[in-house]
């Protein structure tokens, strides 16, 4: 398939964006931007929030990542799942309750300006490092399908997507995106879909052969009892709980899209049915990573070893994709992680510019005028940040989403202890001491895991968050308001 139909398939996606862009953004209010106006159907945004935590990483990184970590993920997303639960009974009723636009408004009721601040900066970089590690990956694969071909250098295409963004979003944010996150999500699932079904051909098995070539394959193993490796049930388990509240619960770029629904019973809703078929569709994405490899080992084509392991299993699915499932399984993809690109970014840019114009502007209290302006320097110099992020790790190589959830641990971490100690304390706290603390304890949690690492051989893995978190608890604790 040549680059310049390639190029076509994007250029009508991206005019399909922009004609949701425009239906949607007619009597748009100032307000539109960060609220949606409140009006978001709740099984819309709900569909629209697989899209926008699949993004690319799960597109590309899960099925690949099964050569080397097998199932395991799948003790991670059964953690989600009861995350997910507790975001829906204690997490919304707070912030709908409280009628939050920024959702770190809670820390300046609940501790003070500072603790609210900080809270709202470390978003700030998580979300930052998040969208960028997301977008870095959709880009390359766009870069080695269509741009490669026309010689366009890798920092113009990462520059072309973030220009396409800000024109389909700049209007009216997060009213658009709920939209067309809905859009892009179909098409995610579309690709996958379409791709068990061509390779299922291809190694002439019918449905239930399928199911179970993929059960009986070596790949399939869900459980790791081994309490020294990073991938222990416990540990999965543990940490999927803790990542699905900090990284949906307490991000402002997954709570903005569930602000939008009309009242708290539809945005519980919302969450409860987006936790279920989120579980399912990675379950999904897992069992394409078998087949992946079933395909790949029946027609000899050489995967790169090292170690004992795969090297480079981002690249397993879009090689495949792009050079041996024909046509129609490689304008899925394409159309796949297109909306994987803009899904991964769009909202994050969202997010980010509500957050620091709300947190730090105190953009609802300007005139019209002065609102419009502010939205849109933030929104570029988010852009900017992003772009940023991207090329410094462009060279990056292994699967993008471990990375994303170890950066996660270090930053999400102490807003994971924050609220936990105010939701479930009525302990006062010494405002002032929260920055140094939140900085402290990130450092202090690496430093633990690389000597516990080479000390006694035990990696924390993704359980790096709670360590994290707890420390954040111990040290809110030690240094609390004297009466």
């Amino acid at each position: 398939m040549g680059a310049t139909f390639i190029l076509i398939i994007i250029a009508s996606y991206f005019g399909l964006l922009m004609l949701i862009s425009y239906i949607v953004s007619k009597n748009t209010s100032d307000e539109s931007f960060y609220t949606g106006d409140r009006k978001s159907p709740w099984q819309v945004v709900a569909f629209g929030m697989i899209g926008a935590v699949l993004s690319g990483v799960t597109f590309v990184s899960i099925p690949g990542m099964v050569g080397n970590n097998y199932f395991y993920y799948l003790q991670f997303v059964l953690g989600n799942v009861v995350g997910y639960v507790f975001i829906t009974y204690v997490l919304l009723p707070i912030y709908f309750d409280l009628k939050l636009v920024s959702i770190y408004t809670y820390l300046k009721s609940r501790f003070g300006v500072n603790t609210y601040k900080t809270g709202s900066l470390f978003f700030l970089i998580s979300q930052s490092f998040g969208a960028a590690l997301r977008l870095l990956l959709a880009a390359k694969i766009l870069q080695y399908a269509v741009f490669d071909a026309f010689n366009v250098p890798f920092s113009v295409t990462v520059i072309l997507i973030l220009v396409l963004i800000w024109f389909y979003t700049n209007k009216s944010g997060i009213k658009t995106i709920v939209w067309t996150d809905t859009l892009q999500t179909f098409f995610l699932i579309l690709a996958a879909i379409v791709s068990i079904y061509v390779i299922k051909n291809s190694l002439e098995l019918s449905f239930s052969e399928t199911i179970t070539s993929v059960v009986n394959h070596d790949y399939f193993k869900v459980f790791d009892w081994d309490i020294q490796s990073g991938s222990n049930f416990f540990k999965q388990f543990i940490s999927g709980i803790l990542i699905a509240i900090a990284m949906v619960g307490l991000d402002q770029n997954m709570m903005q899209k569930t602000l939008t629904c009309k009242n708290k019973k539809e945005a519980q809703r919302n969450i409860l049915s987006f936790s279920l078929i989120l579980a399912v569709t990675q379950f999904l994405f897992l069992g394409l990573g078998v087949m992946l490899y079933l395909y790949a080992e029946k027609f000899g084509i050489d995967l790169i070893l090292e170690n004992g392991k795969f090297v480079n299993t981002d690249n397993l699915f879009p090689m495949l994709s792009l050079n041996h499932f024909g046509t129609l399984a490689s304008v899925s993809f394409i159309l796949g992680i297109t909306a994987a690109s803009f899904s991964s970014a769009d909202s994050a840019l969202t997010a980010l510019t509500t957050s620091f114009t709300h947190d730090f502007l105190d953009i609802q209290h300007k005139n019209p005028k002065q609102k419009k302006r502010l939205k849109n320097y933030v929104l570029f110099g988010f852009s900017v940040v992003v772009f940023t992020i991207i090329m410094a790790f462009s060279q990056s190589k292994g699967d993008v989403i471990s990375t994303i959830f170890k950066v996660a641990g270090y930053t999400y971490g102490p807003l994971l202890g924050l609220y936990m100690f105010g939701i479930f304390t009525k302990i006062e706290i010494n405002d002032k001491a929260v920055p140094f603390i939140c900085i402290l304890m990130p450092l202090l949690t690496y430093a633990l895991n690389y000597y516990f690492i080479l000390w006694l051989n035990f990696d924390f893995g993704f359980m790096n968050i709670f360590v994290n978190g707890f420390l954040t608890v111990i040290c809110l604790i030690i240094l609390k308001k004297k009466a």
